[in-house]
């Protein structure tokens, strides 16, 4: 028997997860929340929630979970973009984990899914990007295909299966709460003010408060309309150097340099060694050439009128999400 206000956050260990979850129990949803690791529980000390343990690979675990909720929060995911079998470590266990979930959300009669897919499933030829452009054409990396793909399948399972299934398309997700390890997005900043960016590769990205993603996510599942797909993100996106530049201004004691330009050829020689080194450490280099050749000068800015809107969804300003995350940062030193 399903209970209206029970709701399942997957993932909940992770930044966006544990965001939501807090989230969720301040507007007095129970929540239960699925974990890969159930020793892993630093994330929910003093938090009124059940923990459970789900892995997107095994359907039976989430057809457990999933027994008595009304609204689904898909968030968990392989979130990384290299590793040493991308297909597998990334790709694979992705497409299985959607599959895996949504069918158990269907046999455990879920009303509604709330997908958290990613920018990366967009079409970026056209800017600013917006939903109606369709999918990223680009299949050079193993996540990026996992988004494009996964979110085509959980569409495609959710019609046959009779579920409601609103799609999310989270930025680079910065801000607290957060634990070890940082996510890919929040790690750049890391590096910002380690001062290990010496070179400007003019990639940029989207920042957007980890908190306000988390909004968008509870009010898809609100006001969000099925089969629909909304970007939650901020409509500008920043270079990693104008953002080492805010941080040089709001820091200076840190003496941070801005990243010196160079010719691409030396960008991905660098990039190319940095990925030899990785193959013998098993460590992900800081850089590969398939991210320089992917989004060095590629813009990230964005038509958010759609998730405004429909669901009310208004995000802190880049700027703003940067000067907080910074700061949350260089208050918890552990992390640096």
């Amino acid at each position: 028997m399903k209970t209206k206000d029970l709701v399942l956050v997957s993932g909940a260990n992770g930044h966006l997860g544990n965001n939501l979850v807090r989230l969720l129990i301040n507007k007095g949803f129970r929540v239960r929340a699925s974990v890969r690791n159930i020793r892993n529980l630093d994330y929910f000390n003093n938090l009124d929630c059940e923990v459970v343990q789900a892995d997107i690979t095994d359907k039976e675990s989430f057809k457990r979970a999933l027994q008595g909720v009304d609204t689904f929060y898909a968030v968990g995911a392989a979130f990384k973009l290299w590793a040493k079998d991308p297909q597998k470590e990334i790709y694979d266990v992705n497409m299985q984990g959607i599959r895996n979930t949504i069918e158990a959300a269907a046999e455990a009669g879920v009303s509604k899914i709330v997908y958290v897919s990613s920018i990366a499933a967009l079409n970026y030829k056209h800017t600013p990007t917006k939903e109606s452009n369709g999918y990223n054409p680009d299949r050079r990396d193993a996540y990026y295909n996992s988004k494009n793909d996964g979110e085509k399948l959980a569409f495609k399972l959710a019609k046959e299966l009779g579920v409601e299934l609103v799609s999310v398309m989270p930025g680079a997700m910065i801000g607290s709460e957060s634990l070890l390890p940082l996510n890919v997005s929040y790690a750049v900043l890391r590096l910002i003010l380690n001062k290990k960016i010496p070179m400007d590769t003019h990639i940029a990205l989207n920042w957007v408060d980890v908190k306000d993603v988390a909004e968008g996510c509870y009010l898809a599942a609100e006001k969000g309309r099925s089969g629909e797909r909304y970007i939650l993100t901020n409509e500008r996106c920043m270079s990693i150097t104008e953002t080492t530049k805010l941080a040089q201004k709001l820091y200076p004691e840190l003496n941070l340099r801005i990243p010196v330009s160079v010719p691409k050829f030396i960008l991905y020689g660098i990039a190319g060694l940095m990925q030899f080194a990785a193959k013998l450490s098993g460590r992900p280099p800081l850089i590969t050439t398939k991210e320089i050749a992917m989004f060095s000068g590629l813009q990230q800015d964005f038509d958010i009128s759609k998730a405004r809107n429909e669901l009310g969804f208004n995000p802190k300003s880049s700027q703003q999400a940067v000067k907080e995350a910074l700061a949350y940062l260089m208050a918890h030193k552990e992390m640096l």
